[in-house]
């Protein structure tokens, strides 16, 4: 169970992302999925694990995959679009009145994608 109530989360799909802490402190890459529930989210190239496969129909050999696993939301901080460069999330009000996420490095609004 977590302590997380609320579904507004710092980073979304498709943001790019900097893994901030554990194994593969540094790398940056694309948020694949988020799982609210633990508070946590895949990373494209990020804690890679290796999975062993039973052999099926699709894949008759079966073997090792690797695959990605999921990353705790804290260790994982949002990399501005406009700069590059990692930063803190806020929330604001733009022109049309409604809330949307915002760079606290350069004060620019965040558009997904």
């Amino acid at each position: 169970m977590s302590n997380h109530k609320t579904n507004k989360f710092h980073i979304r799909k498709g943001d790019t992302v900097l893994v901030a802490a554990g194994n593969d402190k540094g790398k940056t890459g694309k948020v694949l999925e988020i799982i609210p529930e633990k508070y946590r989210a895949i990373v494209e190239g990020a804690n890679i694990v290796t999975k062993h496969v039973k052999p099926s129909a699709a894949n008759p050999e079966g073997g090792r995959e690797e695959t990605e696993a999921p990353i705790h939301m804290s260790n994982l901080a949002l990399v501005d679009p406009a700069s590059g460069n990692p930063t803190r999330v806020g929330r604001k009000l733009n022109d049309d009145g409604k809330l949307q996420r915002y760079s606290k490095k350069t004060g620019e609004f965040i558009t997904n994608g």
